[in-house]
């Protein structure tokens, strides 16, 4: 795991993760790591993030099983940036789709919906975690 050495941390030892599919190159949702998350990651095959907000470890599809199986992790020139390209089983996002990123912005400058919900979010997660 000598990468991780390599790794340019931000002053609270977290670096952004963009995960990506495998297949279509989606991508599918942004969140943060830190070195523990990433040996996590590598040893279980599955992602691990840091929440900021919680403060703790959480491993995408615990709870909803809704897991991304790695298939590749790479980080861009400057280190400070990791890509993971994943198999998504069931949606990405919390709220219910496949990809956090389903909300396109026209050229006015209004937004809308354009992913479709492959899960309900109502019957996995709490209305304070769905905030």
């Amino acid at each position: 795991m000598e990468f991780i050495k390599i790794l340019k941390f931000d002053e609270k030892g977290l670096i952004p993760a963009v995960i990506q599919d495998y297949r279509d190159g989606q991508v599918l949702m942004v969140a943060w790591m830190n070195g523990e998350s990433i040996r996590k990651s590598l040893k279980t095959g599955r992602t691990c993030f840091w929440s900021r907000s919680r403060k703790e470890f959480w491993i995408k599809g615990e709870r909803s099983g809704n897991i991304q199986l790695i298939k590749e992790i790479l980080f861009d020139c400057d280190a400070d940036t990791l890509l993971i390209k994943v198999k998504q089983v069931g949606g990405a996002c919390h709220t219910g789709y496949r990809s956090c990123f389903h909300i396109k912005v026209n050229k006015n400058g209004n937004s809308k919906i354009t992913g479709k919900r492959v899960f309900d979010p109502k019957k996995i997660y709490s209305q304070k975690e769905l905030k």
